[in-house]
């Protein structure tokens, strides 16, 4: 019986092919409903009015305390930590010693010695490794996402965020006063409901607003006032649904591959995984079919993350990313894609014989690790890594990550929609066929309002 991701590798007699055929969909959003309202108003919602996610359920947390945790954390990521002090976060990023990237996480540095990670699994097992294996004077606790427990509502923290156009109004209803000046991905605490909460100065929609988090307990509570403070701003709370979604906008890829199945100096963490790790059941898929793992392996400028590779500090992956630095380097763009293209497919559903690949509005993902294929001048030139519908666009997206030549807004690509050879065994995947849809490269993020207003310091301004 297989007992470490490494013995499930060594079994499977392909990584690829097995992670495409992987019975896992795409990552779950536990804990709300997937519609409050319904999920246009809910997206029209982030954009006009102001929203609530509840983020409490589908992300893990790994607090980090000791003190080596500041040293040990600079260590695996490829951010600086110059200037790094409490009541500051960033978007914390390692690698594989290739230089590719394992993940992404919001690292908040709590206190003196004290620091939380908050997102995806992957990054947060290559901590727990390190501080369980290396030399590093830490403690580490992890905190399951709802999806991965026995007990999925009995989270430490609860997680909300308040983003839009009329955030800071529904934050100073809430609060009774103005709203802390705070500079981006800075920390403060303020008391909402006779609760004291952790307050990050944050924007996930392209919009100003906060990240609150606290004990669990107090989160209804801290939930409830929100929701009546907004009330008269048009608050929404956004359900399951939708909140897949917004990354379409905002231009976040929210789920790279992480790098970690081939490098021959990252066997001893592969047989630390356990065999029913999130690396053993991260699906694949798309119309982008490689048999070499490597080939889904994205670089820290794929992504947008170009700017936190900071050469300042010893860090794993370090002397890879040094002879990556000049480039060449695809580029993140958004793809529209073409509407007719796109009612043919969804018109492919209500006809007799051949038809494509089913989209499941808003978010059209199926997997937990997206790859569409993106050609141009019958070639490949690059993959789309998420892909879905913004109504308030009136337009199907998807981010990509293209070659320089063709990465230029305006350029005329075509997106594959659909898997090889009529679909792979995934119980997601219906028998289709592929179809071709005519797309055009434009900015990303795409919303006007998220690229030329929301201008704080952070990646997307560097980028």
């Amino acid at each position: 019986m297989a007992d470490s991701l490494q013995s499930v590798l060594d079994a499977a007699g392909g990584t690829a092919h097995m992670l495409r055929n992987l019975p896992a969909g795409p990552n779950v959003y536990p804990g709300v409903p997937p519609e409050f309202s319904n999920w246009r108003d809910e997206q029209k919602g982030w954009q006009e009015t102001c929203v609530l996610f509840d983020q409490s359920y589908h992300m893990a947390d790994l607090l980090v305390e000791g003190p080596g945790a500041f040293e040990m954390l600079s260590y695996l990521g490829i951010n600086s930590f110059k200037n790094f002090t409490v009541d500051k976060a960033k978007q914390f990023v390692p690698c594989s010693p290739e230089g590719y990237v394992i993940g992404d996480v919001i690292l908040f540095y709590l206190a003196e010695n004290t620091f939380n990670l908050v997102g995806r699994i992957p990054v947060l097992n290559w901590v727990r490794f390190h501080a369980e294996t290396g030399d590093w004077d830490v403690k580490v606790t992890l905190d399951e996402r709802s999806a991965a427990r026995p007990d999925p509502f009995n989270r430490k923290s609860y997680r909300y965020q308040i983003q839009g156009p009329n955030a800071m109004k529904t934050m100073e209803k809430v609060l009774g006063q103005t709203p802390p000046e705070l500079k981006f991905f800075n920390m403060t605490t303020m008391t909402i409901a006779g609760k004291q909460v952790g307050a990050l100065r944050h924007g996930m929609a392209g919009q100003p607003g906060f990240e609150l988090y606290g004990p669990y307990a107090d989160g209804e509570a801290v939930k409830a006032a929100l929701v009546e403070a907004g009330e008269e701003f048009g608050l929404k709370q956004v359900g399951g649904r939708a909140y897949s979604s917004n990354t379409l906008e905002s231009g976040w890829i929210p789920s790279p591959m992480p790098a970690v199945y081939t490098s021959p100096g990252m066997q001893a963490y592969r047989e630390w995984l356990p065999a029913d790790c999130y690396e053993a059941n991260a699906s694949i898929g798309g119309s982008f079919a490689s048999d070499n793992i490597e080939d889904y392996y994205l670089t820290p400028w794929d992504i947008g993350y170009g700017p936190f590779v900071k050469f300042d500090h010893d860090f794993i992956g370090k002397e890879a990313l040094e002879a990556m630095a000049e480039g060449p380097h695809r580029k993140k763009v958004t793809l529209a894609l073409d509407n007719q293209d796109v009612l043919n497919c969804i018109g492919s559903q209500l006809e007799r014989g051949d038809r494509a690949k089913f989209m499941e509005f808003p978010s059209a993902v199926y997997s937990m690790h997206p790859y569409d294929a993106v050609m141009a001048d019958g070639k490949n030139v690059g993959v789309s890594t998420w892909v879905g519908y913004s109504s308030n666009e009136r337009k199907m997206l998807t981010l990509a990550i293209l070659d320089a030549e063709y990465a230029e807004p305006g350029t005329e690509v075509t997106f594959v929609w659909g898997e090889e050879d009529g679909g792979t065994a995934k119980p997601a995947v219906e028998r289709h066929e592929q179809a071709e849809i005519k797309a055009v490269v434009a900015p990303v993020p795409y919303v006007d309002t998220v690229r030329e207003v929301y201008t704080d310091t952070g990646w997307r301004k560097r980028a």
